[in-house]
């Protein structure tokens, strides 16, 4: 049933949201059943791609990363984005009471799972960590991931939609926040606790 709804709420979102909405899925199935899943996309995409093709800005000279080192950041990234995701339901949740929602938790969780959804999937660009087209493939994934937030907050958080605007705009504030600061934790750890093992290409 996940495959499913992930795939119609890239093709037809605003009714998926209705069918999502129905469901009733529990926290712990959508940590393990889903976000388990896709956080592996990008994780190990890139693993496979830093260890077999190497980094590369324009295409010309690739460097690889050490398996052991590629793989201590794979984990690493892996929980941190299980992390950003429950941060970001909980945000939501502490939030929904001033636009007037009636959300449970797991409903915050489920609107952020499925509208993280396409930067999840654009994780697969990782398999040729070229910098400029990891760019281009996370900006448009993060595009659609803001139209789905914005299709999906009347309907999960059943706000009116007069404040399902502002609301929507508050999340993706936050959820911004949030993707900054995951990325310059990412820095510290490599330059410090998980420091990068590169070999030439």
């Amino acid at each position: 049933m996940f495959i499913q709804h992930m795939m119609g709420i890239l093709y037809h979102p605003k009714a998926e949201w209705k069918m999502i909405k129905d469901e009733h899925y529990s926290a712990t199935h959508v940590f393990m059943a889903q976000i388990s899943i896709l956080a592996a996309i990008p994780a190990v995409s890139l693993f496979i791609g830093t260890t077999q093709i190497g980094w590369s800005i324009t295409g010309g000279e690739f460097i690889k990363l050490q398996t052991s080192s590629a793989l201590m950041a794979a984990v690493a990234f892996y929980f941190a984005m299980w992390i950003a995701v429950g941060l970001i339901a909980y945000a939501i949740r502490w939030m929904e009471k001033t636009y007037g929602g009636e959300a449970s938790y797991e409903d915050c969780l489920l609107l952020t799972t499925f509208t993280a959804t396409p930067m999840f999937i654009s994780g697969l660009a990782g398999l040729y960590p070229m910098l400029w087209l990891n760019v281009m493939v996370v900006l448009a994934a993060l595009t659609y991931s803001i139209y789905l937030l914005y299709t999906g907050v009347p309907i999960v958080m059943q706000i009116p939609e007069d404040r399902a605007f502002l609301f929507a705009s508050s999340v993706l504030t936050v959820g911004l926040c949030v993707l900054v600061g995951l990325m310059v934790t990412t820095v510290i750890l490599w330059s410090t606790v998980i420091p990068l093992n590169y070999i030439s290409g």
